[in-house]
């Protein structure tokens, strides 16, 4: 158990661009609220650790840039202009909520080391431990993994493992995963609950999502990082209010992946 938990379940909550603007064109206020409140509801039991996209979503509400050539380097530098004024629009919804927030930016080589490692688990814990919500985002300014592999969801894998998380919560637009042939024929039956990954990458459809650049795959390459670790994925519909708490209670449809993978099997709702 990571220090700073103390009896508390820790969660690692990542939101990606399209929870974030609620499938507009712009960030939602009002779902940066309602997971503030959601956290406010469940602090007693949980502690949050948030992975969030949404910083070039940001910036395009503001400006259109000129392209030299190279579109990765215009969403660099979106990037760089947006990741503040999402850090504002979080600290003044959850300042308003009594939450405390603070800001961490991490690059994949940041994993690498040993020494970096170290830094981070400290750093976040002290964060934790002080009743501040840390919010990591990769430095996109530096780094182009996530721009072009997979909206933060690897990013989240791999934090939830070092940071020891009981639980990675992947907040998308979808009531989880649903099966390949429900999607084929618009049913849309979701993925319940299950224990071979492999098993469940057979039934991804393959789509990116319209303002986040991953879809379901880079979804199930995050669960597996957080299952090498023993921790279980959630992914879940932020679309709608109360996610997480409905996810908990058990009153919405979405896909448990378990810590173990024990057997090939998989349960629908």
């Amino acid at each position: 158990m990571a220090m700073g938990k103390l009896d508390k379940k820790r969660i690692v909550l990542k939101i990606g661009s399209n929870t974030l603007t609620k499938e507009t064109d712009q960030i939602s206020r009002g779902k940066i609220e309602d997971i503030g409140r959601q956290i406010m509801a469940l602090q007693d039991e949980y502690e949050f650790v948030i992975v969030s996209s949404g910083a070039i979503a940001v910036a395009k509400q503001f400006v259109n840039l000129e392209s030299n050539g190279k579109e990765i380097n215009v969403k660099q530098a979106l990037a760089s202009i947006g990741q503040p004024h999402l850090m504002r629009i979080f600290q003044e919804s959850f300042r308003d909520l009594g939450l405390l927030t603070s800001q961490c930016l991490l690059s994949y080589s940041d994993f690498e080391r040993k020494q970096s490692k170290k830094n981070i688990v400290n750093t976040i814990n002290v964060l934790v431990a002080n009743h501040y919500i840390p919010i990591i985002n990769e430095n996109d300014t530096v780094a182009t993994d996530e721009i072009q592999f997979g909206d933060n969801d690897k990013l989240a894998g791999l934090t939830a493992a070092l940071l020891d998380a009981d639980l990675l919560v992947i907040a998308t637009n979808t009531d989880g995963i649903c099966t390949r042939a429900s999607v084929e024929n618009s049913t849309y039956q979701t993925i319940k609950e299950v224990h071979d990954i492999k098993v469940l990458e057979n039934e991804v459809v393959s789509s990116i999502s319209s303002h986040g650049t991953g879809g379901m795959k880079s979804k199930i390459e995050a669960a597996k990082i957080a299952q090498n670790s023993n921790i279980e994925t959630w992914i879940v519909n932020g679309l709608k209010d109360n996610f997480m708490i409905d996810a908990i209670n058990d009153k919405v449809p979405f896909t448990r992946i378990n810590k173990e993978n024990i057997e090939a099997k998989i349960e629908v709702r």
